[in-house]
């Protein structure tokens, strides 16, 4: 069970990735326009939760263990992200409080989820840590929404870097945990054929 879990590492890498670039996209075009940044948002979301229901039809035993948080976390990443290419002229208030709303819940349910796995994996810290950046990027939006474009885009690549990085640490994790029980499972293998 814990070999399947640790076997999927790429999903959590590939968001952490995913997650960097954009941030790093919101920071070299400060002055981005709400179109570009409406775009960069929805291409994030879409993969966000696309991973996340991949993960859950690939049967990753993670992801699996919660499927109705993993589905809603993956549905609701879909649906923002769609919602941003649909309405590419919202405002940019519009789109700060749909990013904030998306942040808050995401976070939540990624500290909930991390809660409840912390028993199946030892990285579940790094899980916790993207959730509670989640948390905190999202109400820092709410509660000072009038700060302007440019400094929703650097709040926006702040937060996308660190839950990029908390990703990346996730599974880097779990990579090292699945070559641990690799070696395990060759070495209880000789044992046994030499038994």
């Amino acid at each position: 069970m814990l070999s399947k879990i640790t076997r999927d590492s790429w999903l959590f890498a590939l968001l952490g990735v995913a997650s960097i670039v954009f941030g790093a996209l919101a920071f070299a075009w400060p002055g981005i326009t709400l179109g570009v940044l409406v775009i960069l948002f929805g291409a994030f979301a879409v993969v966000d939760g696309v991973a996340l229901l991949v993960a859950l039809a690939r049967g990753d035993v993670l992801v699996r263990s919660h499927p109705w948080v993993s589905g809603a976390m993956g549905v609701l990443g879909i649906v923002a992200g769609v919602g941003a290419f649909i309405w590419p002229g919202i405002t940019a208030l519009a789109l700060l409080y749909v990013v904030a709303t998306w942040a808050i819940v995401i976070g939540i349910l990624q500290v909930a989820f991390s809660l409840r796995v912390r028993t199946l994996i030892a990285g579940e810290f790094w899980m916790a840590l993207g959730g509670v950046l989640s948390v905190a990027f999202g109400a820092l939006l709410l509660i000072f929404p009038g700060s302007g474009l440019v400094t929703l885009a650097w709040l926006v690549g702040i937060w996308a870097i660190t839950y990029g990085v908390s990703n990346l640490g996730l599974a880097y994790r779990l990579h090292h945990l699945h070559g641990d029980l690799d070696k395990l499972n060759q070495d209880l293998n000789k044992l046994a054929s030499a038994a």
